[in-house]
């Protein structure tokens, strides 16, 4: 099994005019993010009442999944406990729903009961980055995913700012949904080739 770093550098910076998490040298996640999470929560949601989240990051999505008033449970799996403390300083009343476990994804999801959760949000920063690349990876990893659905159940990666399906995740489904809206990032965000224009939300969704 490929490994992800496990110690990178973690640091949260909140100026008046940003919010940014760093994992190594890079953006993890932004504040300007939080209309697009709130959008892919809800989406989320409408498919059952029990999820699993990989990546906690800033907890916008997390917090919005776990205060839905149908979510009986929420789990978050975060590989970096940084990334833990800093949300828990941040947040030190979180909706009942919400759990949250400091695993490896990779490993954790080997783990879970088939057909346990309504749906995954599956926004992981994955350090190095070119774990993204990896075919063999995501070819032993999704199967696994696909298991821990249950049927009709829905698995939302973080939006898109490119109108292509994820090779990573579109062969193992059959039915994918893809829900455009517009976003308007910082000046200094890296991770977006423009700063404002369209982003997608894929929905792949587990028929059978």
């Amino acid at each position: 099994m490929i490994q992800q770093r496990e110690s990178p550098e973690i640091n949260l910076v909140e100026t008046n005019d940003e919010v940014t998490l760093y994992i190594g040298d890079g953006q993890a996640m932004q504040g300007w993010e939080q209309a697009l999470m709130w959008e892919s929560a809800d989406i989320l949601c409408g498919f059952g009442s029990e999820f699993l989240e990989v990546g906690l990051g800033l907890g916008i999505s997390a917090l919005r999944i776990a205060a839905n008033p149908a979510t009986r449970h929420h789990t978050v799996i975060e590989k970096f406990p940084k990334v833990i403390e800093l949300f828990r300083e941040r947040n030190p009343s979180p909706p009942t729903p919400l759990e949250i476990v400091e695993a490896d994804f990779f490993e954790y999801i080997h783990k879970m009961k088939p057909e346990s959760v309504d749906g995954i949000f599956f926004d992981p920063y994955l350090v190095p980055v070119s774990l993204w690349d990896e075919e063999e990876l995501w070819m032993e990893v999704m199967p696994a995913v696909t298991r821990t659905l249950r049927q009709g159940g829905v698995f939302i990666p973080c939006f898109s700012t490119r109108p292509v399906l994820r090779w990573q995740f579109v062969h193992h489904f059959d039915r994918i949904m893809v829900e455009r809206r517009s976003y308007a990032s910082y000046a200094t965000t890296d991770y977006v080739t423009r700063n404002s224009g369209e982003a997608y939300i894929q929905c792949f969704i587990r028929v059978r």
